[in-house]
């Protein structure tokens, strides 16, 4: 008989609870799913989250950083990413964001991420939103 795997959610400390019955993170055997995230700072008790800034620049760098979190909560690095999904609320966005992109994994040491950009509607203020795949070892 084989042995089932838990299923465990990954929360950083970072982030405030989602508003809905997911997890920022999901951790099962050696794969980490982490949820789509925004430019949300750093979650301050008692307080709504809000986006970091008005630019995709401000917000992008901060939703990198928070799915780096949740990696970071799951045992995982950006070295064992395989598949990143960006989510844009307008394709002019595009080329900014790509340059942003390729800065920010400027020192990455191993192959880049499989990666898809599709466009879409987020609530009010928010122009990005990024989730990635990780398989661990």
């Amino acid at each position: 008989m084989t042995e089932k795997l838990q299923k465990t959610a990954i929360t950083p400390a970072t982030h405030t609870a989602p508003p809905a019955k997911f997890s920022h993170g999901v951790k099962k055997g050696n794969i980490l799913q982490v949820a789509g995230q925004v430019g949300f700072g750093p979650a301050v008790p008692g307080q709504a989250p809000t986006p970091v800034g008005p630019t995709l620049r401000e917000q992008t760098l901060q939703t990198l950083r928070n799915v780096q979190s949740v990696l970071e909560e799951g045992g995982a690095s950006w070295e064992d990413v395989v598949m990143v999904r960006i989510y844009l609320t307008d394709t002019g966005h595009f080329a900014e964001l790509n340059e942003i992109y390729n800065e920010f994994f400027a020192d990455l040491k191993e192959a880049a991420a499989a990666r898809t950009t599709v466009y879409v509607g987020l609530p009010a203020g928010l122009l990005v939103e990024i989730d990635a795949l990780a398989v661990l070892g």
